[in-house]
């Protein structure tokens, strides 16, 4: 080991003693998440911890020759019906989802020692969703979205300060959505709800789509 790299055995933390009650489980993952996310939400909302944002997820795509990538993306939705997140379709993340529609996420919720995986498919939201999106965010991000030729090389910064200029002065009031700018929804096939408990013997739940299963989805507990 290097000088300069540090002990990693004195990062080892042990975990708070939590668990996932059988009486916290639902039928669908949907109602769970809900509740694990009001709560880390709350945490984050916290002056001691406005590092932290519960909506992050690391989101990772794959190429058509199975070549993975992952980032940090935001997520504005969620319901029975999946995971909404917004993006230029022409980034490498679309450009991946477009070759390649299944995807993993995972929200890593340190502050609660939780963290939930998600594995499904990606289909865009309707045009009218984006478009209602598109028209809530900030006008400098809208301009942003027009500006920015995500994921390509660029000679340098005051290229983009440039374009950034350029489109304020084409769109002076209202800021259209640009057509390779959408929602991206993620129908979960699998969700797994982690909690780290004492000892490395965290919970893991997993629920699993089924159509033969009650209300559509299997639950199992894993081993940690």
């Amino acid at each position: 080991m290097s000088a300069e790299q540090p002990e990693l055995s004195r990062l080892r933390r042990d975990y708070a003693e939590r668990a996932i009650e059988v009486t916290e489980l639902t039928s669908a993952p949907e109602p769970l998440f809900a509740r694990w996310f009001a709560e880390v939400d709350a945490v984050a909302r916290k002056s001691d911890a406005s590092w932290f944002e519960a909506n992050a997820m690391v989101l990772t795509t794959a190429d058509a020759e199975a070549h993975p990538s992952s980032r940090t993306v935001l997520l504005k939705g969620y319901g029975p019906e999946g995971f909404t997140f917004y993006t230029n379709l022409r980034s490498r993340k679309g450009r991946q989802i477009a070759a390649n529609p299944n995807v993993s996420l995972l929200f890593p919720w340190y502050p609660l020692q939780r963290q939930v995986a998600v594995q499904g498919a990606v289909a865009p939201v309707p045009d009218a969703e984006s478009d209602g999106y598109f028209a809530s965010r900030p006008r400098g991000a809208q301009l942003g979205a027009w500006a920015s030729e995500q994921s390509e090389t660029i000679p340098d910064r005051a290229w983009l300060d440039r374009r950034l200029a350029e489109f304020d002065a084409r769109f002076p009031d209202v800021v259209p959505r640009p057509a390779h700018w959408g929602g991206l929804r993620v129908r979960p096939d699998s969700v797994e709800f982690w909690q780290g408990r004492p000892d490395r013997l965290h919970d893991r739940i997993l629920y699993v789509r089924d159509a033969a299963a009650p209300h559509g989805w299997r639950v199992e507990r894993l081993s940690p």
